[in-house]
């Protein structure tokens, strides 16, 4: 996000980025205490070349507060790995409830983590924003209406303030009231990765 010679408009570019991106860490409601529990790939893994195998990898959740544990691998169907499909109030691997949500302009406002939240916030409190053609999978177009409305702008930007807050705490007190389970069923999604390599 850029200011203009400090008169101008606040600019933001779209790079296409699509919420993959963001899908390293995920913060979400630990399932036995309550408190902040973190979903990250398993550890020892290849390098990433694209973001979109974030989609495939083992996955680890761990609760510093309460010691509990989990693991996630991708279903297997005709020879290759089934995607996690992203998007909602729950993680795409447990089905946990994410710890970034919080209620805003009578919705939920979530995000997986801190560097999700800057970039919404990056989006939400520009006035000109450019960029975002071409991008199939990009994340700021799939956006819902009511956060690129530019009336709804104080109201996101504070809904984001109070994400950003959540971040730095991790105990069951602190969780939003949003941040609960809704027993939706998990969206189906048809992506299958034929990898070369194990994991």
């Amino acid at each position: 996000m850029d200011r203009e010679q400090g008169t101008g408009p606040v600019r933001h570019l779209d790079r296409g980025e699509w919420l993959a991106r963001f899908a390293g860490r995920i913060l979400v409601v630990c399932p036995r205490c309550g408190g902040r529990a973190d979903v990250l790939p398993r550890p020892g893994l290849p390098a990433l070349e694209y973001y979109g195998e974030l989609l495939f990898r083992p996955r680890r959740l761990t609760c510093g507060g309460c010691g509990a544990s989990a693991g996630w691998q991708a279903d297997r169907r005709d020879g290759g790995l089934v995607a996690a499909q992203l998007g909602g109030t729950e993680d795409p691997f447990f089905r946990r409830p994410l710890w970034l949500q919080t209620r805003c302009a009578s919705r939920v406002l979530w995000a997986y983590n801190e560097e999700h939240v800057e970039a919404l916030a990056a989006y939400a409190g520009a006035t000109l924003r450019e960029g975002g053609t071409g991008f199939t999978r990009a994340m700021f177009p799939r956006l819902p209406p009511w956060m690129k409305e530019s009336g709804r702008r104080p109201a996101v930007l504070a809904g984001l303030e109070r994400l950003r807050a959540l971040s730095a705490c991790s105990n069951p007190a602190d969780r939003s009231d949003a941040a609960h389970e809704h027993g939706g069923r998990p969206r189906q999604y048809r992506a299958l990765y034929f990898r070369g390599r194990p994991y």
